[in-house]
C-alpha cells in the first residue's frame, strides 16, 4: 500500500554565527585484500560513533539545537498521527533514535502510559530533561543496531528521522520484529532517497566546474520501493508504505547546512572526504539559487520522507481465506451487473 502527500515549510528565522559550513562525504569500505577469507558480518556505510559524536556535539548547544527542531518535530507529529490510527491504548511504546524527545511532544495518556526514549547520545537524550511532558518518559542509551530487548517483550516500536543513519536496516528490523509481541506494531519514519536534491545537484556542479571532478556528497538514503520487501523479510505482515514530502524555504544553501550541522544531520559515511572548500561551497550556493530559487530570493529544499508500518504475526489478525474456498463468482457476479446496466433493445 502506497500513499503520496506534500507540505511546505518555512525555516524559523534564527541569528548564526559566521563560520564555514561543511558538509562531509564518503564512499564504501575498501574491499578486504585479493585472497583474504574475512568477510565482514555486516556492509558498513556509515561510521556509528561519528553520528554519535555529532549527535552530542549538536545538543550541546542548547538554544541553537532547539531551534532547528522543525524539521524534525514535523516528521514526529506525522508519526504519531499514523499512531492514532490505531485504536489501542499501549501500556509501553519504545521509541528508537529518539533524540531530544520529539514523539514525546505529540503522545498523551489516551495513547500510552509510558514512552521509552532510546538513543545512542545521552547529551541529545538529556537536553530537555527539565521539560515535563504529559506522558511519563524514560531514557536509555539504546545503539539501534544492537537492541537490549528480549524476544517478544514490546507492545509498539516507533522510530523518527533516524533510521537512515542505520548500516543494516533488515537486520534492525528483524531485531525490532523480535522484540514485538504478537500483534505488537513498528512504525517508523525516515529520509529517503530524493531528499537534498536541489543540494546533492548544486555541489556536485560545483565541484565539477571548480575542482574538475564531482564527488557524493550527500549521504545514501533508502528508497520507497524497498521498504515493503524489507517489511515482508523481517517477518512482518500486513505492511503499508508512505511516501511524504517537506519543503523548507531557506536564505541561501549556506543556511540549510549550517542547519544540518545543528541537527546533528552532517554526513556520518566511512572514509568520507575533508573540508568543503570556500569557493566551491560559494559555487553551490549560486548555482542553487539560479536552479531552484523562489521569486522572493529564498531557496527552497525537498526532505523526503518514507513512512513504514508493519505488525508482528498473530492468530488473532485477520486473514485471507484459503485459495478455492469461495462460494461466489465473481466472473458470475460481474457478468449479472453487465447485463443489467445493458439496455434492451426494442
Amino acid at each position: 500500500m502506497l500513499r503520496t502527500g506534500y507540505r511546505l515549510l518555512s525555516r524559523p528565522l534564527r541569528t548564526t554565527t559566521n563560520h564555514t559550513a561543511r558538509l562531509l562525504y564518503s564512499t564504501a569500505p575498501p574491499p578486504p585484500p585479493a585472497g583474504s577469507k574475512t568477510i565482514p558480518a555486516t556492509f558498513q556505510v556509515f561510521n556509528r560513533e561519528t553520528k554519535r559524536l555529532q549527535k552530542e556535539r549538536a545538543a550541546s548547544n542548547t538554544e541553537q539545537s532547539r531551534q532547528v527542531d522543525y524539521v524534525k518535530d514535523e516528521v514526529a507529529f506525522r508519526v504519531v498521527d499514523r499512531l492514532l490510527d490505531i485504536k489501542r491504548e499501549f501500556n509501553e511504546v519504545v521509541e528508537l533514535g529518539s533524540g531530544c524527545g520529539h514523539i514525546a511532544k505529540h503522545v498523551d495518556t489516551d495513547m500510552m502510559k509510558k514512552l521509552i526514549m532510546c538513543d545512542t547520545s545521552e547529551t541529545m537524550l538529556n537536553r530537555d530533561r527539565d521539560v515535563e511532558y504529559e506522558v511519563p518518559v524514560e531514557r536509555r542509551i539504546v545503539d539501534e543496531e544492537n537492541l537490549p530487548f528480549p524476544e517478544n517483550s514490546l507492545e509498539c516500536v516507533v522510530s523518527s528521522l533516524s533510521m537512515h543513519w542505520i548500516n543494516d536496516l533488515p537486520g534492525a528490523m528483524i531485531q525490532i520484529q523480535r522484540s514485538l509481541k504478537p500483534d505488537g506494531v513498528f512504525i517508523a519514519g525516515l529520509f529517503g532517497g530524493d531528499t537534498l536534491f536541489e543540494l546533492r545537484t548544486s555541489l556536485q556542479l560545483a565541484e565539477q566546474e571548480r575542482e574538475g571532478g564531482i564527488s557524493p556528497r550527500v549521504s545514501p538514503m533508502a528508497d520507497s520501493r524497498d521498504l515493503g520487501s524489507l517489511l515482508s523479510r523481517a517477518g512482518f505482515t500486513l505492511t503499508t508504505v508512505d511516501v511524504d514530502e517537506v519543503t523548507v524555504n531557506y536564505p541561501s544553501a549556506i543556511e540549510l547546512m549550517e542547519d544540518l550541522r545543528a541537527m546533528g544531520e552532517s554526513n556520518a559515511v566511512i572514509n568520507r572526504r575533508g573540508l568543503l572548500k570556500r569557493d566551491t561551497m560559494m559555487a553551490a550556493a549560486a548555482i542553487y539559487k539560479e536552479m531552484y530559487g523562489n521569486e522572493d530570493g529564498t531557496v527552497p529544499a525537498t526532505f523526503q520522507i518514507l513512512y513504514m508500518i508493519g505488525w508482528k504475526p498473530s492468530p488473532t489478525q485477520n486473514k485471507p481465506l484459503e485459495r478455492g474456498s469461495a462460494k461466489h463468482s465473481l466472473k458470475d457476479r460481474l457478468e449479472n451487473e453487465g447485463s443489467a446496466s445493458t439496455p434492451k433493445s426494442e
